[in-house]
């Protein structure tokens, strides 16, 4: 992630090295090498002007610990990054801290991204989200912005990650799929262990049933052979989370629980997918987590 902004533009040191490197090469390439020095200058711009579409080339790379400034590029062309959402932090009278605002940054700025990013199965390999937010000096300035990205750490990318052509059919699923993932990470308990949170628990069951109820209520518009049958399964699935949110022991949740997170593997939504011509790689972290 990146950890933080500050106000300081990087223009001048990026122009000075232009210039510099005239001296250290021949006449053809210090012209070449000014030329491209100069275009980076021009193309530099702060990190609290960034807006969702932006694509954009850090000067520190990817996960450096601060950045200054930003390289702002056209999207066909190769880069590391693209800002797909922004927001502000409310509700805190002081500066929540490093972790603070990393914790608020990581349940905000997945929602922020879809809706930029309706679906995040179509993300590139190896590109996965990051964030811009205040340090403790910016936040004394009044700074409360959060950049949300999506980066790769190696390598670069080129086009908008931004879905402009979804249909209908296809905005109704993934409204609900994402919805459903949306309830079962946002009320994640801070236990790891069901014993030490039953109740917390269960309502994330709760969170998530409403919201699969609500997805298989979405997808009765959607005749297609495979969505039919994820619509079914679906709906056995959601009475398990119901299960699961009134279970009246840990071992009668266990055992609910036990169905309904299998029920939602991403896996399982492949077919239908596939029918609605949507991507159809489960992204790698997904994948993760239900093979474990």
């Amino acid at each position: 992630m990146f950890f933080g902004v500050t106000s300081r533009s990087a223009r001048g040191i990026s122009a000075a090295v232009a210039l510099l490197a005239i001296g250290a090469v021949g006449c053809g390439d210090a012209i070449d090498s000014a030329k491209a020095g100069a275009k980076k200058a021009i193309r530099q711009r702060s990190v609290f002007s960034l807006t969702p579409g932006d694509c954009y080339n850090p000067n520190s790379g990817a996960t450096a610990s601060q950045e200054f400034s930003v390289e702002i590029v056209p999207c066909g062309e190769a880069h590391k990054g693209q800002v797909v959402g922004e927001f502000t932090i409310k509700g805190e009278s002081a500066y929540p801290g490093d972790d603070g605002a990393t914790k608020i940054a990581d349940k905000q700025c997945p929602v922020e991204s879809q809706k930029f990013i309706s679906d995040t199965w179509a993300v590139p390999a190896g590109v996965g989200l990051f964030y811009y937010y205040p340090t403790s000096e910016t936040w004394k300035t009044g700074d409360r912005a959060v950049s949300c990205t999506y980066a790769k750490e190696s390598g670069t990318f080129s086009g908008s990650l931004e879905n402009k052509s979804l249909n209908a059919d296809q905005l109704a699923y993934l409204k609900g799929s994402n919805a459903v993932y949306e309830a079962l990470w946002n009320n994640q308990p801070e236990a790891d262990q069901i014993e030490d949170d039953l109740a917390g628990y269960k309502e994330q069951a709760e969170a998530v049933s409403a919201a699969l109820n609500a997805h298989v209520t979405g997808l009765k518009s959607l005749q297609q052979p495979e969505t039919t049958k994820l619509r079914a399964r679906l709906t056995e699935t959601a009475d398990a989370w119901e299960e699961a949110a009134s279970a009246g022991s840990i071992d009668d949740f266990y055992i609910a629980y036990d169905l309904a997170f299998t029920g939602i593997d991403p896996s399982g939504t492949v077919a239908a997918r596939k029918e609605l011509k949507l991507a159809t790689t489960v992204p790698a972290d997904d994948a993760e987590v239900w093979a474990n």
